[in-house]
Parts: structure tokens; C-alpha cells; sequence
């Protein structure tokens, strides 16, 4: 993991008042890149589909955020280094989830407000999410796209890259980053692991009713609370919305 600079503390800081207004979701994963060509194993398409189903979701794309492959290092092989944190500028990743979290329904990346009383949902889906310090309190909710060696590799090969991929680039590139990110995260319990070989629909299906029943546990933190004759203390909640998300 790389140091944090002073400049990310205030990101931090900012975070961590803004926190309770908005639900933030982080998805994770394998990452395939050689020069200009992109394949995002799942993630993307995920995001873009619970954007479509989560009422007042905006997404923003880690991918976005590369350095130009003037910036980018190389190995001992001669591989670009496109799958590291300093190939990244996280310092304008930062700037644009801050700018969300300070205005959610005018930032640049914000969807369609289609209800103003239901929070603000913030999907960031990039391959190195998790291990990345100075986001590590805003997440409400973290996934993680597994892929295994077998599946991964000949998925990759069904892809045509210009130019192609160098010999060896795969088995002594790609893999071995993608095991050395996934051990820095191994230890944080909080996330929830995919198999990223199940049908788009099926992973879908998955995460919408994981979030559906936690967007209903943190909007029952804020409802009114009511002491029955017994004296057990329960929140109001009148009706379930169209979502399946309660209602205060």
C-alpha cells in the first residue's frame, strides 16, 4: 500500500461528517488492462445495472481516473505498470467523491434525483478500491469479483487486444498482481465476496437484495421511535415503497 499524503487527511475528515447522509457502495475486483484496452470482469456492468434499480444512484468509474501512459512505469519485463496505485491519480478520485458527498444531487457525476426523501447512493467500482487507506471509512457496503486462474485467463484470451498481449504477459503479469491486491485485502471482514462466474442476472439478483435489506436497516436508524405498553421500544415504519425499502 502507498504512504498518505497530508492532502488526504481533509478527505477524510470531510468523509467522516458526511458519512450518515449517503450510502456508498464499493465494488471490487479483477482488473485486465494492456495499453488501451479495458475489460472490467463484471464491475461496470454491475454498477450500471444497480444504478438502474436504486432510486437516486450515481456511479463513479476508477478506470477513469489512469494516468497517461506517458506516467506509466515499467518492470524489470518491460510490462506496463497500469495496475497499481500509482498508476492512478487518486488525488482526482478523491476530489470528485468529496465534490458527491458534499452535494449529491449537483455534483458532476450525479444521476437523475428521482426522490428527495430517499439517501443519496454513491456506487465506486474500480479494481483497487479496498486497498486504498484513505477510503477505507466510507464504505456502507463492499463487494468483491472473484475470478478463478483458469476462468480468468481464458476469458482473456477470447479478447482480441491491439497490440497483443506479450508472451508470458498473463501468467507473469496480470495474475500475480491480482493475488498480491487480493492478500492485502484478506483481512478486512467487512467485504463480501462474488463469484464472478455466475450469470449477470444471478449476480445482480445477489447484490440488489443485499442492499435492498441494508438501505432498509439504515433508513429504520432514523425513524421515529414509539414504546409499546410493555415498554419495548420499536421504529415506526407506515408502509414499504415500491423499492421494497421501508418507510418511515
Amino acid at each position: 500500500m502507498i504512504s498518505i499524503p497530508s492532502f488526504f487527511r481533509k478527505f477524510q475528515k470531510t468523509f467522516s461528517k458526511l458519512i450518515m447522509k449517503a450510502f456508498v457502495i464499493g465494488i471490487g475486483g479483477f482488473f485486465l488492462f494492456f495499453w488501451f484496452s479495458v475489460t472490467n470482469g463484471g464491475k461496470t456492468t454491475l454498477a450500471k445495472k444497480l444504478q438502474k434499480h436504486l432510486p437516486n444512484c450515481s456511479v463513479i468509474s476508477q478506470d477513469d481516473f489512469f494516468k497517461p501512459q506517458s506516467e506509466i512505469e515499467t518492470d524489470k519485463n518491460g510490462f506496463l505498470q497500469y495496475d497499481v496505485l500509482e498508476a492512478l491519480n487518486m488525488e482526482k478520485m478523491m476530489s470528485t467523491i468529496s465534490c458527491w458527498m458534499k452535494s449529491p444531487r449537483h455534483s458532476p457525476v450525479s444521476a437523475d434525483w428521482r426522490n428527495a426523501e430517499e439517501v443519496p447512493i454513491l456506487i465506486i467500482e474500480g479494481f483497487l478500491l479496498f486497498n486504498y487507506k484513505p477510503l477505507e471509512t466510507i464504505w456502507n457496503r463492499r463487494y468483491f469479483l472473484t475470478i478463478p486462474y483458469e476462468e480468468c485467463k481464458r476469458r482473456r484470451s477470447t479478447r482480441v487486444y491491439e497490440p497483443p498481449d506479450p508472451p508470458g504477459y498473463f501468467d507473469g503479469h496480470v495474475w500475480p498482481m491480482y493475488l498480491k491486491h487480493r492478500r492485502e485485502i484478506e483481512d478486512i471482514e467487512e467485504i463480501v465476496y462474488l463469484d464472478g462466474t455466475k450469470s449477470e442476472e444471478d449476480l445482480f439478483s445477489q447484490v440488489y437484495e443485499d442492499l435492498r435489506q441494508e438501505l432498509a436497516k439504515q433508513k429504520c436508524k432514523y425513524c421515529p421511535i414509539e414504546v409499546d405498553g410493555e415498554g419495548t421500544a420499536r421504529n415506526i415504519v407506515h408502509y414499504v415503497a415500491k423499492n421494497g425499502i421501508p418507510e418511515c
